[in-house]
């Protein structure tokens, strides 16, 4: 706890591994698969397959849950999650995956991704979704942004180390905000996040992890004390991150 990360948070003596088709899956859509070196790899693997077996998918208005959608949706948490010991999002227990946008009951409106803690379950658009990874560096990805808020709530609610350093990194980052008013305004003017990202801490925090996963050097270029209390956040030590 002293220097802000687990003193491990890989270790997988019997390690699940992907079949040569998921496998594909990575390679060919998510990005972040191809920056890992070779033993990293057969880390994510392990927690990627650990992941499905843990949640429970499910399709609405006739889309069929394939591996593509597993392998992709399941690829997004274990990367966010990749420098956690605890990996499993506790929170959510199942994935409901719609073709496109769908009607929530919750609100009345049309939304393109959900997260309901009471319920523990992630609703997602399976269209917007691939569209998130379609332009890797726009900073708009709804997978990312999602499991984002999911991973806050958790780290709120658990109190195992990663959850802490993560909650408590994120406090940390509060206090630099709101005792350095130069620093706030210049992200506010310089329109680096979307708005979006100022209606509330809760979707601040998905917003720069949108930045920091899809534009990290754009985002350390510009706010260097920001991104590495986010790197800090999410024990972010590979990929060149």
């Amino acid at each position: 706890m002293k220097y802000r990360k687990p003193l491990y948070f890989h270790f997988h003596p019997f390690a699940k591994k992907l079949n040569k088709a998921q496998q594909s899956i990575l390679r060919k859509s998510f990005p972040f698969y191809n920056k890992l070196n070779e033993k990293e790899r057969r880390y994510f693997d392990h927690r990627v397959k650990s992941f499905i077996i843990d949640k429970h998918f499910i399709g609405r208005n006739n889309l069929k849950i394939n591996d593509e959608i597993i392998v992709l949706i399941s690829a997004t948490a274990v990367m966010l999650t990749f420098g956690f010991r605890d990996f499993y999002i506790g929170l959510i227990n199942k994935i409901v995956v719609y073709p496109g946008e769908f009607y929530s009951k919750l609100n009345r409106k049309a939304h393109k991704g959900e997260f309901n803690p009471k319920l523990k379950t992630m609703a997602l658009s399976w269209e917007d979704f691939k569209n998130g990874f379609d332009i890797y560096d726009d900073k708009i990805n709804l997978g990312i942004h999602e499991f984002a808020h999911a991973i806050h709530l958790n780290s709120i609610k658990e109190r195992d180390v990663s959850s802490t350093i993560f909650s408590d990194s994120f406090n940390e980052l509060v206090v630099l905000l709101s005792s350095d008013e130069n620093l706030k305004n210049d992200l506010v003017t310089s329109n680096y996040f979307r708005n979006y990202g100022y209606t509330n801490q809760y979707e601040f925090i998905a917003v720069i992890i949108e930045a920091f996963i899809e534009n990290p050097k754009d985002f350390r270029n510009q706010f260097p004390q920001v991104y590495n209390k986010t790197k800090q956040m999410l024990n972010f030590n590979f990929a060149g991150y």
